[in-house]
């Protein structure tokens, strides 16, 4: 806990400060460039003159925070019309704002929870595939069940994509491989309460003749944070 700290003209570029609590910390000058402030607290923060360009305060809060003169994420100087009250919703939306979703009748419409593309801004996180391990135990589950190994799958890219400081919100591309196509639809069901359908990711989705372990799904994603 930071509460009431002095970090004047501190160094904490590339700091990991998820779900800080910085409540009254006197940061004036600070250089929180690149660094990971999702869910921190800044209310009543000074940050007069800080450099937060390509921070992340995605869920951050800044009620009453003084903000005079500071550089904002997207490298613009804060507007001091902005009034304190407004700071929780304005900045809380960085990360969605982000992003555009593109539709268009001159290609066929999405068969699944996908949208056919999606333009995004931020620093690009590339997930690796996961499979149905349990990390706990270090092997597959539900071997014969491809709606369980999809939980399962789901769970550990959710895993991942929060240690990065990101949510399924940030995802803007998704590549889902099958064993067998006829899974399709079992593997959506659950896909899809994951992602809000008019913002969903692009995805792709193919059936292959064989997954590591022998598992019955795999999906990767690519995210912006």
């Amino acid at each position: 806990m930071l509460t009431v700290a002095a970090l004047v003209t501190a160094n904490l570029k590339n700091a990991n400060l998820r779900k800080a609590c910085l409540q009254n910390a006197n940061l004036q000058g600070a250089d929180l460039q690149n660094t990971n402030l999702t869910k921190a607290n800044f209310n009543g923060a000074n940050l007069r003159k800080a450099d937060l360009t390509n921070a992340n305060i995605y869920g951050a809060t800044f009620d009453n925070a003084d903000l005079t003169g500071a550089i904002m994420p997207d490298g613009e100087i804060y507007q001091a019309q902005i009034k304190p009250h407004q700071l929780k919703t304005e900045f809380s939306g960085v990360v969605s704002m982000s992003r555009k979703v593109i539709k268009t009748d001159n290609a066929p419409a999405p068969v699944g929870p996908y949208n056919q593309a999606v333009v995004a801004s931020g620093q690009m996180l590339f997930v690796a595939g996961q499979i149905a391990i349990d990390p706990r135990a270090g092997n597959v589950v539900y071997t014969d069940d491809v709606t369980k190994q999809t939980e399962r799958v789901m769970s550990n890219l959710e895993a991942i994509l929060t240690e990065a400081g990101a949510t399924f919100e940030n995802v803007v591309k998704t590549s889902v491989f099958l064993k067998d196509m006829g899974d399709f639809a079992a593997v959506n069901a659950v896909y899809a309460k994951y992602f809000d359908e008019a913002t969903a990711p692009a995805r792709a989705c193919v059936e292959v003749s064989r997954l590591p372990k022998d598992v019955l799904v795999e999906i990767e994603c690519i995210a912006m944070i």
